[in-house]
């Protein structure tokens, strides 16, 4: 990923993240099929590691590790959903 691509990404990223504890709500349906037991706490526990990860693919050193814990945490949430059907 490109400097300034992977900057912008990153910050989206993070930007979700931080929303999840801004207006949980919004959060709550998208959730609840996936983590139906204690949804609030997830979309919290989800919002954290989306802004953590985010951060981690602003940072140019810690980038490639980013990306691979968003790759990793996106098959995570991948799995769940398809555990759920």
């Amino acid at each position: 990923m490109a400097g300034k691509a992977a900057k912008t990404a990153g910050l989206l990223v993070a930007a979700t993240g931080a929303a999840h504890f801004a207006a949980p709500q919004l959060f709550e349906n998208l959730s609840a099929s996936l983590f139906p037991e204690d949804t609030r706490s997830w979309v919290y526990r989800n919002g954290a590691t989306e802004v953590a990860l985010g951060a981690a693919i602003v940072g140019r050193r810690t980038r490639k590790l980013g990306v691979v814990g968003l790759l990793a945490y996106g098959g995570w949430l991948a799995s769940r959903a398809a555990a759920q059907r």
